[in-house]
């Protein structure tokens, strides 16, 4: 490793046998910022401990910045907080919710088209694997079938077993190489009594305490970045037994992990 040396008046650094300057800020979300690295690394302490997220409203008082400052922020922290390309393996329930993304205008969308959520939210696709507990949320523009085999034909290793509910989207995995079990729950089954592992419970705690975090600390998301938003509850549920969420937020800075 060679000696570098820092560069007066600017936040680089000089190698000393060759005189090529670097920034270790290169290759990260903080590069070219010219916010102080002390208020990344407290918006990124908030996002990581606050179970309902944090505002651009909420940092921005906190800061003492500019509005759009602290919304760039928050959303560059949450590219930090895509899950890995690694796929789930062993037993996995899949499920699919509906939010509406802007509370304000829920109301009157209720009003247009009734109280069903399908035609009044954005269709979101969870996956849990119960070995590690950790999530993953994909923003789809429907649950049918050619939209939800592809994602868990790439996010779920074949010969895994799947546990969903009774929707049809799900009935042909075992085709595609997937053990598959379902339950019903329009005939109010949650568990299967004859073999209690079928059940989806798992994603479905994701989604109850996902929904009133959501909906409580954001009161309008863009659809256009709705899925920035899902990967950061997805990233806190499956990082929440961690001893320090902070410590492996900060991790992901490094150019090899984002």
């Amino acid at each position: 490793m060679t000696k570098h040396y820092p560069i007066k008046g600017r936040k680089v650094y000089s190698c000393g046998p060759c005189g090529h300057h670097t920034s270790p800020l290169k290759g990260t979300v903080l590069e070219s910022t010219k916010t102080p690295l002390r208020h990344w690394f407290y918006a990124m302490y908030l996002m990581a401990t606050n179970k309902a997220g944090t505002s651009a409203a909420q940092l921005q008082r906190e800061l003492g910045c500019k509005y759009d400052t602290a919304w760039r922020m928050l959303h560059q922290i949450r590219k930090l907080m895509e899950p890995p390309e690694e796929p789930f393996t062993g037993e996995v329930e899949v499920d699919e919710a509906y939010i509406h993304a802007n509370t304000f205008k829920r109301s009157s969308a209720i009003r247009r088209y009734g109280r069903d959520p399908r035609r009044t939210g954005e269709v979101l696709f969870g996956a849990l694997e119960r070995r590690t507990g950790r999530v993953k949320v994909y923003h789809v523009a429907t649950a049918g079938e050619r939209i939800l085999t592809p994602i868990i034909r790439q996010q779920v290793r074949a010969g895994s077993m799947i546990y969903s509910d009774s929707a049809r989207a799900y009935d042909r995995l075992p085709n595609w190489g997937y053990y598959h079990m379902k339950t019903n729950h329009g005939q109010y089954q949650w568990v299967d009594k004859a073999y209690p592992a079928n059940r989806t419970q798992g994603i479905e705690n994701f989604w109850s305490t996902w929904k009133p975090r959501m909906k409580g600390t954001y009161k309008t998301v863009s659809k256009q970045y709705l899925q920035l938003y899902a990967d950061e509850f997805a990233w806190r549920y499956s990082n929440r037994n961690k001893p320090s969420m902070f410590w492996s937020l900060m991790s992901r800075i490094t150019k090899d992990n984002i």
